[in-house]
């Protein structure tokens, strides 16, 4: 999987349930965020190895050239599932060593919800006002923004330009030009519908499309039985029967979706943003030039995407808040994500960058304009701290359903129950 894909998706479904029992908060806790607000000195910046690239390093070194007084050490892990233990580790131990954490948008809920994260307010937040509204709504949680946001990314329909009159705008379009496909003996769509990660995405965005969900906003409610999810659902299940997504796709993951799009295989595939560039200069890509890229199909009109991305949180305990806070006002700059975007390939979550003419005039780049508007409406996988459980759940039933293992009906009951189970672990 190419790390700009890995970045967007949460590894933690394998990770272990933490009971939110003690989310009445400690006043350790309580007292550890009224402290060190205005705390300055060297700091320590922690993610996954696999979303700091070459110009995270030297924009690191920027800053450290800037602030000799406080510099910024760059910690990586090997994944988010390694980042994620570790940093419940040390969030137990009430430890300060780390001060700035980068996290998948998914367990921003879980860090807040235990008060493990300083929350911006008061005196002690910065202006959201520059920011795309979707990235700022992942970084907050029951109301209060805990997070900031740094990359996003969400997903795409590619489809071939030179078979297809224009992208389709609703599920039921893109199933009539499943007919292209077939007289050419291709697939039709293809998404990523392997058992994992993947598949919770790509199964929130049918269900989001439907205008349903799988967690209702408290974060512990399950909707999965609904009509809503039900109809979602069903999109794909219908779809996979009767061979509009090809039999071998409920083994893709983003790599595998990607090098069979570019092998002129799919004549419609959902992916992320990173697909665009290297499709266009890929040595062995058969579409160069051949493709274009939309929003998703929805069931009336446009769909919804589900966001992606990371935010980067303030460690409650550290005790340089002050350089802390700065550090990711700095990250959140206009030069800093342009610098991002054009050596790293990381989606800007500053507005004004989508409408820079000198990047969208960039060919590699030109799926900007269809990334903005798709984060506009994008959904978010289900908000809740017990996340590693719902995805799971999800991912597991969903699979059976789609190869028509088990009927929907009776896949959503035992989603609904799976859910229940876990949002009321004490």
């Amino acid at each position: 999987m190419d790390v700009r894909a890995r970045r967007t998706l949460s590894a933690a479904a394998g990770a272990l349930i933490l009971a939110v029992t003690g989310c009445a908060t400690p006043d350790s806790r309580l007292d550890a965020a009224r402290q060190h607000l205005s705390g300055r000195g060297p700091i320590t910046y922690v993610q996954a190895s696999d979303t700091a690239g070459a110009a995270t390093k030297q924009i690191i070194e920027t800053w450290n050239l800037r602030h000799p007084d406080q510099r910024v050490t760059l910690r990586q892990f090997s994944d988010v599932d390694e980042l994620h233990d570790n940093l419940v580790h040390h969030f137990k131990a009430e430890d300060a060593d780390y001060d700035v954490l980068g996290a998948d948008i998914v367990t921003i809920a879980e860090y807040a919800a235990h008060r493990w994260l300083q929350p911006f307010k008061g005196d002690y937040t910065f202006d959201t006002s520059p920011l795309l509204e979707q990235t700022v709504t992942t970084a907050r949680y029951q109301g209060t923004l805990y997070a900031a946001p740094f990359m996003t990314d969400a997903g795409l329909l590619y489809y071939r330009k030179d078979l297809v009159p224009r992208p389709p705008r609703t599920w039921q379009e893109l199933l009539k030009y499943c007919e292209i496909a077939r007289e050419r003996r291709m697939g039709c769509y293809a998404g990523q519908f392997a058992k994992y990660e993947g598949l919770t995405v790509n199964v929130a965005e049918a269900v989001a499309a439907a205008g349903g969900s799988f967690v209702k906003a408290d974060g512990t409610t399950p909707s999965a039985d609904t009509p809503a999810v039900r109809k979602g659902l069903s999109l794909l299940v219908d779809a996979y029967r009767a061979g509009d997504i090809p039999q071998e796709a409920i083994t893709y993951q983003e790599e595998d979706s990607r090098q069979a799009f570019e092998a002129g295989k799919l004549l419609f595939l959902r992916n992320w943003s990173y697909v665009y560039p290297l499709a266009e200069s890929d040595g062995g890509s058969v579409v160069k030039g051949k493709f274009g890229v939309a929003t998703l199909p929805g069931v009336d009109g446009p769909g919804r995407t589900v966001i992606g991305g990371q935010d980067n949180a303030v460690n409650v305990y550290s005790q340089h808040k002050a350089t802390a806070r700065d550090f990711l006002v700095y990250l959140q700059s206009p030069d800093v994500q342009r610098k991002l975007l054009i050596e790293q390939g990381q989606p800007p979550v500053v507005k004004s960058l989508y409408h820079d003419k000198s990047l969208l005039d960039d060919p590699a780049l030109g799926y900007l304009g269809a990334l903005e508007r798709s984060i506009a409406t994008a959904a978010e996988r289900p908000v809740t701290p017990f996340y590693p459980a719902v995805t799971q759940a999800i991912s597991e039933n969903a699979y059976a359903a789609i190869k028509g293992e088990e009927p929907v009906d009776k896949v959503l009951e035992d989603i609904q129950a799976a859910i229940l189970a876990a949002t009321s672990e004490q």
